[in-house]
């Protein structure tokens, strides 16, 4: 009742002031020295985030809305492209600090994550540079990542009609629901632009329930007439595709070129700000027999789709592997192998007779599959092209020829234009494609966030498919990619994958291992946001000043076990990027 008419009072306040006045933007509300230091933060991220040229325009443009966000004077503009631009980068520090002396911020720093996500999401697009500059900023500032998490579901659940039971007995999530109540009402004002525009949410038909509820009593009369909007509703649906019905609406309605099947399949009902896509590498009988087995403990997001490509051809090479594997060559043979991969002297004369006399059981299908993954990812990058999963960003995981589909996605999208923005992370586990970092390179002008090869030095099957082919010694699932840029991140997993099957037998360590959340987390310990911070070496120096803090300081249940693990996550990030 206190917080209803306290609602009330600043909306009948804010009514006299006048409609310009009622959505007051976080940001804004800091002194001047906040918020240049504020806007100086972001520009000097972005140039260090994305400093090739060909995103020299999403820096300019970001940065100059973001000086009008914050209702700057023109006359900073210069300062702040300048940082965009790449200069400045020593202030890091300096702007850090003026930012968190700001009173706004003195008892939750988050506020400015809450203000950066507005702003983010104001045309209704949300670009996956924007996440990753958010998930960084959320570092410099020491702000656990779940916490960005956090506002996307508040988002999304502030434009649903929600009917959740009380506990009375739960404290925690009682608190936890008064939070989420509060920080409804900061989004939504945050969203509902100054001159009366649009509050971004699902679709048209989950405004409505908003709209009867009363929101003019927790966003005020011009945001609540904005919902109901032509324009609000073109708005909404636009960040979640074509009628909310998104990824699992395609179906595609005839044979395109070689492929005879595609088709996204749900691994969770809920709705996110940012969505994963796995694709599997084959088929095989018993328990691996459908596309989505590997993928059940992953929980990198609430909403995960699998792609389901090409069944018939990926259970045959299921067979030809499980054929060979377990007929013609027994466990000795595989570990002798293993070490004559390892040696890197691997040559026709040095692989046994036994397995070359049925080369060809594995030859056939591997080579159909080989084609067939790179016209699948061509195809999957025209479907992200053409927004049907909505403006958000996605995280794509793969193993084995799925990751040769992600690899093609990527390459064929980097030939495009507006390919940028539309992918924040890809893992690529096994991948059977050149390992050579020229052909890597095209690569970073798609991927906002990270580009992760997980590979098995001792991959033997690997090693023998790719035995007559010129690049036999330089494939990425056999050896780390030699590219020098931030994104690119080379994860041994030897120590984990015994033989290239492992890849479906052994996901859900190996999704620990590279940094993916799985089902196992209770929910008050899942990580957020893009798998690694985008800047390492600040990211492990904060790591630990935020974890000696969390030793120092005595905080409610909820909040402790809120900022735990990104503790714990940024340490093993660190040492992911090859750093001890």
């Amino acid at each position: 009742e206190k917080w209803k008419g306290c609602v009330s009072k600043q909306h009948k306040e804010a009514e006299q002031a006048g409609e310009k006045e009622l959505c007051v933007l976080l940001g804004r509300q800091l002194g001047e020295p906040g918020r240049f230091a504020y806007a100086a933060l972001c520009g000097i991220s972005l140039a260090g985030l994305f400093p090739e040229n060909e995103q020299s325009s999403f820096r300019t443009e970001f940065i100059q809305g973001f000086v009008r966000w914050l209702d700057l004077p023109d006359a900073v503009l210069p300062a702040m492209t300048a940082f965009a631009g790449g200069l400045g980068g020593e202030g890091t520090e300096t702007f850090t600090d003026i930012l968190l002396k700001d009173p706004i911020l003195k008892d939750n720093p988050a506020v400015i994550i809450q203000d950066l996500l507005s702003f983010s999401l104001r045309d209704g697009y949300y670009d996956a540079r924007a996440r990753v500059l958010i998930c960084h900023i959320s570092l410099l500032l020491r702000i656990p990542l779940e916490e960005l998490e956090f506002l996307e579901e508040s988002l999304l659940e502030s434009l649903k009609e929600q009917k959740e039971e009380e506990s009375e007995s739960a404290e925690v999530s009682r608190k936890k629901k008064e939070r989420r109540k509060k920080l409804k009402r900061y989004l939504l004002i945050g969203l509902a632009s100054v001159g009366g525009g649009t509050v971004i949410g699902l679709t048209g038909g989950l405004a409505a329930p908003l709209v009867a509820a009363g929101a003019a009593t927790v966003i005020g009369s011009a945001g609540a007439a904005a919902l109901a909007s032509t324009a609000g509703i073109a708005v909404m649906a636009s960040l979640f595709g074509a009628a909310g019905a998104g990824l699992t609406g395609y179906k595609m309605k005839k044979r395109v070129g070689a492929i005879e099947e595609f088709e996204f399949l749900p691994l969770t009902e809920g709705k996110q700000l940012h969505i994963t896509i796995a694709i599997t590498g084959w088929l095989c009988a018993g328990k691996y027999g459908s596309f989505t087995a590997p993928w059940s403990s992953m929980l990198q997001s609430r909403e995960q789709y699998c792609l389901a490509w090409e069944s018939k051809y990926l259970m045959e090479l299921g067979s030809a592997l499980d054929s060979l594997l377990n007929g013609f060559v027994n466990m000795m043979a595989q570990e002798a192998l293993k070490f004559t991969v390892l040696s890197g002297i691997v040559t026709a004369l040095t692989w046994p007779t036994s397995l070359l006399t049925v080369a060809s059981v594995i030859d056939n299908p591997w080579g159909v599959c080989l084609h067939r993954s790179a016209e699948v990812g061509k195809h999957l990058a025209h479907i992200l092209l053409s927004r049907q999963q909505g403006k958000r960003p996605v995280t794509l995981i793969g193993f084995s020829l799925g990751a040769r589909v992600i690899y093609f996605c990527l390459q064929e999208m980097a030939q495009e234009k507006d390919s940028q923005g539309i992918i924040e992370d890809v893992v690529l586990l096994g991948a059977p494609v050149e390992g050579e970092a020229k052909h890597w390179k095209a690569l970073t002008r798609v991927v906002a966030g990270r580009i992760i090869n997980g590979y098995c030095r001792g991959d033997w099957l690997l090693s023998f498919v790719y035995r007559t082919s010129s690049v036999q010694l330089n494939v990425a699932g056999l050896q780390p990619v030699d590219l020098d840029d931030r994104r690119m991140v080379n994860m041994d997993l030897s120590s984990v994958v015994n033989g290239h099957l492992d890849y479906m037998k052994q996901m859900d360590t190996i999704l620990k291992a590279v940094g993916i959340r799985t089902k196992e987390c209770p929910p008050e310990e899942k990580g957020s946001g893009s798998l690694f911070p985008p800047l390492a070496k600040k990211s492990q120096r904060e790591a630990a000043s935020e974890a000696q803090g969390e030793e120092n300081t005595g905080k409610e249940e909820d909040e402790a076990g809120a900022e735990a693990l990104p503790a714990q996550r940024r340490d093993s990030s660190s040492s992911v990027l090859g750093e001890p």
